[in-house]
């Protein structure tokens, strides 16, 4: 049972967190910007994977999603209203580079996101860039997409030119969002585009993007010596399905996948010996010096914390015999995602203590739920509205158990968008009627705004 929301309100205040700490919301290029013809902008793989049937509900695409591209001011007072003063959003590969590749600039596009930069600067804010959120030029799909090698170069030369055009007001940058749901969602399970599933080619599609995080933080180290640069991880606290030595094993398996295949090289261990035996000869090909670059030092790692897995041992379930299952009775979000704000302290400990990760930003926190209007044409959603305000006092225990967090972005500031799902599901903290493109702010909008504001 939901309580009701009365019951949200915490005795935490902005202020308990220190003067110093971030407070934003977040967003994507493809979920909320549209105009995917517009100003010369090229094709992106979910351009594409949008019109091959039964991908996404109900034949769904982000060809005018919330038409940030031409509402971005009223977009932009939406953030300065919450009282945020930090706003995360994506840079879209395509429209910038329409063929992937650095020698072919859309100077429109380049223009679009320095409007949008100083727009934020304006209200007060400070820009958070994001240079990859899953949408590659299909150009480059066509060419081999990432599981060519020189895909990784083609980023590194986009990191160049977009940091050479907005370096100069933009301090923070993450190279790529969820490199896991790029690479196995995009390669293995087919859920994500380019809608491939190949164990081997996610594997080295996988590589390739950390390889490109590498590769991009020196491009933009380059540009702006005084840059601070991390990348966003989809990470996950793992629990098993029971204590049988069975589920022990499976669940350290899935970690090796989930979890340490991203974290292990990028603070410098390489990739987690116990998942490359059991790749085998699927295991990427790794060339000299690789691993040095995907362990570039960066200033800051991002978390998106959503749901814990449980973790069941499944013989011959592939890749690595070991499948997550739902625990019973627990509270669940509309997607059927567990709510646990302990998850993300216990996650939030885990990088503090086995990987000391020194300053960590959630970067994306936040549930979906079926939002409807009232008749008052308010949009009550007391079961977000408590979400926000769980995870928020989890984050606060987490900090005062010692662990770096200097910030909190929640996702997302609209509905928008939500890939495989369409239009179906919702995680703004404003509701968008996607008919006349109407925003209003539902009452986890106005909670966050006050707690902001206290």
């Amino acid at each position: 049972m939901i309580p009701s929301e009365d019951d949200t309100r915490a005795d935490l205040r902005r202020s308990d967190f220190g003067a110093d700490f971030r407070w934003g919301c977040a967003t994507s290029a493809y979920q909320i910007e549209g105009a995917v013809e517009a100003d010369g902008r090229g094709e992106s793989i979910w351009d594409r994977f949008c019109t091959l049937p039964g991908r996404v509900r109900d034949g769904a695409s982000g060809a005018v999603a919330c038409d940030h591209y031409h509402r971005w001011r009223e977009d932009l007072d939406l953030a300065r209203d919450l009282g945020v003063n930090v706003y995360r959003f994506s840079i879209a590969w395509p429209r910038v580079c329409p063929d992937g590749r650095g020698a072919r600039v859309n100077p429109k596009a380049l223009e679009f996101y320095s409007r949008l930069v100083d727009g934020l600067l304006e209200r007060g804010i400070e820009p958070w860039v994001t240079l990859y959120h899953w949408d590659l030029p299909q150009a480059l799909q066509e060419a081999g997409g990432w599981n060519r090698r020189d895909t990784s170069a083609h980023f590194a030369d986009y990191a160049d030119v977009v940091s050479r055009a907005l370096g100069d007001r933009v301090r923070r940058w993450i190279t790529h969002n969820e490199p896991w749901s790029s690479a196995f969602h995009g390669h293995w399970d087919g859920q994500h585009a380019p809608g491939m599933r190949n164990w081997r080619i996610a594997l080295q599609a996988c590589h390739h993007i950390l390889l490109s995080h590498g590769l991009a933080s020196s491009a933009l180290r380059a540009n702006q010596p005084a840059a601070q640069i991390g990348i966003s991880l989809g990470l996950h606290p793992l629990r098993p399905a029971s204590s049988s030595a069975e589920d022990l094993a499976a669940l350290q398996r899935h970690d090796g996948l989930r979890n340490r295949w991203f974290l292990d090289p990028l603070y410098g261990r390489g990739y987690p010996t116990d998942i490359l035996v059991l790749c085998g000869a699927d295991k990427p090909r790794i060339e000299p010096g690789d691993l040095e670059k995907i362990a570039t030092p960066t200033d800051f790692v991002g978390v998106n914390y959503y749901f814990p897995e449980t973790v069941v041992d499944a013989p011959g379930a592939p890749p690595l015999r070991a499948r997550v299952v739902q625990s019973p009775q627990v509270e669940r979000t509309a997607l059927g995602w567990e709510v646990s704000p302990g998850g993300m302290v216990e996650l939030l400990r885990r990088l503090h203590d086995d990987y000391q990760a020194g300053p960590i930003f959630v970067t994306e926190n936040g549930s979906c739920y079926d939002d409807a209007p009232a008749a008052d044409g308010s949009i009550p959603d007391s079961a977000r509205r408590r979400y926000l305000a769980l995870h928020i006092a989890a984050l606060h225990q987490a900090i005062a158990s010692g662990v770096d967090v200097r910030g909190y972005f929640a996702w997302s500031l609209l509905d928008n968008f939500e890939w495989a799902e369409g239009y179906a599901r919702r995680f703004g903290l404003a509701y968008v009627d996607f008919k006349t493109l109407e925003r209003r702010w539902k009452s986890s909008g106005h909670w966050y705004r006050e707690f902001l504001a206290r």
